[in-house]
């Protein structure tokens, strides 16, 4: 089951989530793209951008979440995208009625079970000269994602909250980069590790753990429904989290790892990337 989402949660962070989105996107060069699809669209923000940088486009915003959903259609004053509410498991391109010129996938597919060959589904589907952009948290053996772990197993719980804490796992560059080479793509893979230094004026007791309580600690939160359940768990975990990240002068400092994938539909190598055609 999907987990469900808060948006305003979400949000919180939103520039240090977006910064990725705009990293990938850097390497997309598309220049007047006629489709543009974004899978994974969430409340939107990055999927506005997408139709602030190619106003001419048709921008279609594809997500799971009636929340998140929501939340863009809000943000969406004038209308600009096409949000589809659908899972990415099953949904298929060509409902759209035409090829695709970018595709982009951002911090979801590390939620899709074997979205490895959904990659060459969607990458089949672009048009000629086509664009295929991802970027996927790397960061599962991190403190906030072991702790997490840890925490669940020590639960009465257990069973539902280990099921809770799996994930159906992003890929390592390499591995997105073969991926694309062998759907014919020229490939640029690489991996950053961010420095976010979070809530630097000090007006949160952990600002890794409401971080996580947007994101990775959904699946979570959905199985413990019970108000004071849950505050034994976030208690418990978030003083591990805490510890895990103190405060320093320049406010708590999560390294975030992620993985990025620029594969594109053409036989000329990507600038200072790697050529992945044969």
């Amino acid at each position: 089951m999907a987990p469900t989402w808060d948006p305003q949660q979400y949000d919180q962070f939103v520039g240090e989530r977006v910064r990725p989105f705009r990293d990938l996107m850097s390497r997309v060069r598309a220049r007047e793209p006629r489709l543009v699809v974004d899978l994974g669209s969430g409340h939107g923000a990055a999927t506005l951008m997408l139709a602030d940088r190619w106003p001419t486009a048709r921008v279609v915003g594809v997500d799971s979440s009636p929340e998140m959903l929501a939340s863009a259609r809000e943000r969406d004053r004038e209308g600009r995208v096409e949000w589809i509410e659908a899972d990415l498991t099953t949904w298929d391109v060509a409902e759209l009625g035409a090829a695709p010129d970018v595709i982009v996938s951002n911090a979801t597919l590390q939620w899709i079970p074997l979205h490895l060959p959904l990659i060459a589904n969607w990458t089949e589907a672009l048009a000629d000269g086509g664009w295929f952009a991802l970027q996927v948290p790397g960061n599962y053996d991190a403190p906030t994602h072991a702790l997490m772990r840890e925490c669940a197993q020590q639960h009465p719980r257990r069973a539902e909250l280990e099921a809770a804490t799996k994930r159906f796992g992003a890929g390592e560059p390499s591995t997105y980069l073969q991926i694309l080479s062998r759907q014919g793509l020229t490939v640029d893979a690489w991996e950053t590790t961010y420095l976010h230094a979070l809530d630097p004026k000090g007006e949160s007791a952990n600002p890794v753990l409401d971080w996580v309580s947007g994101t990775g600690l959904r699946p979570i939160l959905d199985v413990l429904q019970d108000e004071q359940e849950r505050r034994d768990f976030l208690a418990d975990y978030g003083a591990k989290v805490a510890a895990a990240y103190p405060r320093t002068s320049a406010g708590v400092i999560l390294p975030f790892r992620r993985v990025f994938a620029v594969g594109h539909a053409s036989g000329s190598p990507l600038e200072g990337g790697a050529a992945g055609r044969g």
